[in-house]
């Protein structure tokens, strides 16, 4: 298998401090992981291909990420961080495609998910900075909770050039059981053609101690429907993921909620979309 990974982050606590990681729940992540600690765990899945992702709001971090791509045979992609309500955006997005590794540039993403305002996608000068994006030829990742899916469907219906790929699935509410208003929001996301979703995250978003594939289905059986494989892309979120499985758990279970695929269906999820949307 040639799979792709299409989300994961790495992290050093000496370089930068990540503050979300507070608190005893997350102490099991609060420690460094970088691309030597991914690599074995991916490929023993068949995992040949990354997309790195960033993790917090600052402007270092992506150059970072694309030197650490530039020397990897494993990251053929780095989903990087630049503010979007910047006068200069386009400026900066053209700075980064020159550094080195700067051909492994796919993509930006900021945490609109800590955002308060619930259309922060729609506002005008975001608009203007994710038109930005998408004249330099990158995709947008959106890491977003579901009462902000109707801005974001906005964002994709004013702007057809860019293609918006929703991490975690939204962030539906698996722990709870519920599937609204998730399930009605991201359905409405979908109907816009721009649009990829990601089969990730749904491990932390579900009781970490006793969720089950079979507990997935549901979240993962809604996104296929609204979406189809050919727009749908795994990511394990390691290594995020850990705090509720291995990265051989979470691609098993990946694996499971899609089993009643074809294999040219299960191919564009593990491999395909992700390749053809981020340009791999």
């Amino acid at each position: 298998m040639n799979a792709v990974d299409a989300h994961h982050h790495i992290w050093d606590l000496s370089v930068r401090d990540q503050d979300w990681i507070t608190g005893p729940a997350l102490a099991p992540i609060r420690r460094n992981f970088g691309l030597d600690d991914l690599a074995p765990e991916a490929r023993a899945v068949g995992v040949t291909a990354t997309v790195l992702v960033q993790t917090i709001c600052v402007p270092e971090e992506t150059p970072e990420f694309l030197a650490a791509a530039h020397g990897s045979d494993l990251v053929a992609g780095v989903v990087g961080w630049t503010d979007l309500t910047a006068p200069g955006i386009a400026d900066t997005l053209a700075a980064l495609c020159e550094l080195p590794g700067g051909d492994r540039l796919v993509g930006i993403r900021h945490q609109v998910q800590g955002e308060p305002d619930p259309r922060w996608l729609v506002r005008p000068d975001v608009l203007r900075g994710l038109a930005a994006v998408a004249d330099a030829g990158l995709v947008y990742d959106l890491v977003v909770l579901p009462e902000q899916l109707p801005a974001a469907a906005e964002a994709a219906e004013s702007l057809p050039q860019l293609t918006f790929v929703l991490d975690h699935l939204g962030k539906p509410p698996i722990a709870a059981g519920a599937l609204d208003p998730w399930a009605g929001y991201v359905k409405a996301l979908a109907t816009r053609p721009n649009t990829v979703c990601k089969l990730s995250g749904m491990v932390t978003e579900a009781d970490w101690d006793s969720w089950t594939a079979n507990g997935l289905r549901p979240y993962a059986d809604t996104v296929l429907d609204a979406f189809g494989p050919g727009r749908l892309m795994f990511g394990s979120d390691w290594p995020v993921c850990r705090l509720a499985g291995t990265y051989g758990e979470v691609f098993d279970a990946a694996r499971a909620v899609t089993d009643a695929l074809s294999e040219d269906e299960r191919d564009e999820v593990f491999g395909t979309t992700a390749r053809r949307v981020y340009g791999l």
